[in-house]
């Protein structure tokens, strides 16, 4: 059996995917998987030791058909369901599977604030599609694999950071999902303990007004390292605060202890941190912590995001207790294991 999985982008979403591609190796032992990504997403995917095959797409959807073409799968499991993947599925002509987007119930959500989601991790609906092949969850959570190049050293950080730190996303792929800069620098200043701030080189100014709080307790690592040693420092810190962005699902495949900072978008659409069997209700996670204002009435506004706040006062984020942050992450701390010396 050759199934095709499909998951374009983006860091989040990919990693949202790996129970699926894990579950359908090992309950289908026979299977030969294949995964189609983006080529600017290779990191993510390159060193999973379930994936038999990456197909990339670069600029030219035809060219990828056409080699796709040519591998005879037997099925395509859709886990971004778009016109990119209807293409595909319908080239391909054979069985498929895609995930129930709900974009109607996204909708009224963010529109009416009526929540009809289902109290549900996305992974779970990612996991619907597998379903007919007889793949059930393991309960596992996420995976992410880093290679043994991406492994960093003591030395590639302060010395001040070698017992332990907080690892601060401070990244976001739109500005209404992101912590202000004034808010990181009253949660540094309110919290004790050694900070990594984590981001892009798009973050590092940003990292650079934070750190200028306290240049010895902040160190501003954004845009210094890569995607995946990125990854290492979300995997070694004792605690993870983090914006609704892709690194919070790479710390929750790590077990990580996550407080994670909502402001326009909901966890409610299903894209919190997974631990492997919990939701934001019935089964709750003890190592996730969600800060999110839900008693304003224009929140949620978008299932995405905005360059600016549509109301212009941005209080869902705004209005977040950093001393309630701080303390989140003091009780975390308490209870972690320090960064192992290498």
């Amino acid at each position: 059996m050759k199934v095709l999985i499909i998951r374009f982008s983006s860091i989040g979403d990919i990693v949202l995917t790996t129970p699926v591609v894990r579950c359908l190796k090992q309950q289908l032992p026979d299977a030969e998987v294949h995964y189609l990504t983006k080529a600017s997403f290779r990191s993510i995917v390159a060193h999973n030791p379930y994936i038999d095959k990456l197909h990339y797409l670069e600029d030219d959807l035809n060219i990828v058909i056409s080699r796709l073409k040519k591998e005879h799968f037997d099925y395509v499991i859709d886990l971004h369901h778009n016109l990119r993947t209807l293409r595909v599925k319908r080239a391909l002509k054979v069985q498929s599977y895609s995930f129930p987007k709900l974009n109607v119930q996204k909708w009224l959500l963010t529109n009416l604030k009526l929540d009809v989601m289902p109290d549900k991790s996305i992974v779970e609906r990612y996991m619907q599609t597998v379903k007919p092949l007889g793949v059930r969850n393991d309960g596992r959570g996420l995976d992410y694999f880093i290679p043994e190049s991406a492994n960093l050293k003591n030395t590639d950080i302060p010395m001040s950071h070698w017992a332990g730190y907080v690892g601060c996303v401070i990244g976001g792929s739109m500005n209404t999902k992101k912590l202000p800069v004034g808010k990181w620098k009253e949660f540094a200043a309110n919290t004790q303990y050694p900070i990594i701030l984590l981001g892009g080189p798009e973050d590092r100014e940003d990292g650079n007004r934070i750190a200028e709080h306290d240049r010895i307790k902040i160190y501003n690592a954004c845009g210094k390292f890569n995607l995946n040693e990125s990854a290492w420092l979300v995997k070694n810190a004792r605690v993870v605060v983090s914006n609704d962005t892709g690194l919070m699902h790479v710390a929750a495949a790590y077990k990580k202890p996550v407080i994670s900072l909502w402001g326009n978008t909901s966890p409610e659409m299903g894209m919190f941190p997974y631990y492997g069997s919990n939701n934001l209700k019935s089964s709750y996670e003890p190592l996730s912590v969600i800060m999110e204002n839900k008693l304003l009435k224009c929140h949620p506004c978008s299932k995405i995001g905005y360059n600016k706040c549509p109301k212009g006062h941005f209080n869902c984020m705004n209005n977040l207790n950093m001393n309630e942050l701080a303390e989140k992450v003091n009780f975390f701390w308490k209870n972690s294991q320090p960064l192992k010396s290498n």
